[in-house]
C-alpha cells in the first residue's frame, strides 16, 4: 500500500475546505438577498420584520436560520484552513495569495457576524452593541470617528441600523464572496505548481 504524504493530505484538505468556505459564502449571500425582500432597516421595523419573517413568509424561518448557520459556519471553517495551512507549512512565497486572501476572509467573516449584531434589533443586540461602541471609542486617535460613522451621529438609532445594514449586506458580503474565490484559485495555482515541480524532479531523477 503507497503510503500518503503528510503534506499532500493538508494540501487537499485545504483546497476541499475552500471550496467549502465559497460554498458557505453563497449560501449566505443568496439568503440574505431573499430576506432583503422583506427585511425593514429602520430602528423600529427591524424588529418586526424578521419576526413576520419567520412567522407569515412561507419557508421564512428557514432561509434565515440558513443564513445565520452559513455565517457562524464561514466564521469556523475560515478559523480552521487558517489552521490547516498552518500546519502545512505553506510559507513559502508562492502561497503569498491564498495566505493574505485567507487571513483577510476571516476577518471579513468576522466583521460580518459583527455588523449583524444589531440588525435583529432585540435588547441583547441593542445592548451589546452599546458596550462595544464604547470599547472601539476608546481607541486611540480613530475610536471617536469610528463611533461617530457606525452610528450616523452618536445615538443608536435608525442609521445606525440603516449603516450596518450597508456594510453587512453589500460591501462585506461581496468582499467575502471575492476573497473566497481569489482564495480558491490561489490555492490550485498552487496546487498545480507543486504538481509541475513533482514531475521534473521524477524527470530529472530519471
Amino acid at each position: 500500500m503507497r503510503n500518503i504524504p503528510y503534506s499532500f493530505i493538508l494540501r487537499r484538505l485545504a483546497t476541499i475546505l475552500s471550496v467549502a468556505i465559497i460554498s458557505l459564502s453563497l449560501i449566505a449571500a443568496i439568503t440574505g438577498i431573499l430576506l432583503s425582500f422583506y427585511y425593514e432597516p429602520t430602528a423600529g421595523g427591524a424588529y418586526n420584520s424578521l419576526q413576520i419573517i419567520k412567522s407569515e413568509i412561507p419557508n421564512g424561518w428557514l432561509i434565515q436560520r440558513l443564513h445565520e448557520v452559513a455565517g457562524n459556519g464561514l466564521i469556523a471553517v475560515a478559523l480552521i484552513q487558517i489552521v490547516v495551512m498552518f500546519l502545512g507549512e505553506k510559507f513559502r512565497r508562492s502561497w503569498l495569495t491564498a495566505w493574505i486572501s485567507g487571513i483577510l476572509l476571516t476577518l471579513t467573516a468576522i466583521a460580518l457576524s459583527w455588523t449583524a449584531m444589531l440588525l435583529d434589533w432585540t435588547q441583547l443586540g441593542y445592548w451589546r452593541f452599546n458596550i462595544e461602541l464604547g470599547t472601539i471609542e476608546v481607541i486611540p486617535l480613530i475610536g471617536s470617528l469610528l463611533r461617530e460613522f457606525l452610528t450616523g451621529g452618536g445615538a443608536v438609532n435608525t442609521m445606525t441600523v440603516m449603516r450596518l445594514y450597508t456594510l453587512h449586506s453589500y460591501i462585506l458580503a461581496m468582499g467575502a464572496i471575492v476573497l473566497a474565490i481569489v482564495h480558491l484559485m490561489g490555492l490550485l495555482r498552487q496546487e498545480q505548481e507543486e504538481k509541475q515541480e513533482s514531475i521534473e524532479i521524477s524527470n530529472t531523477a530519471y
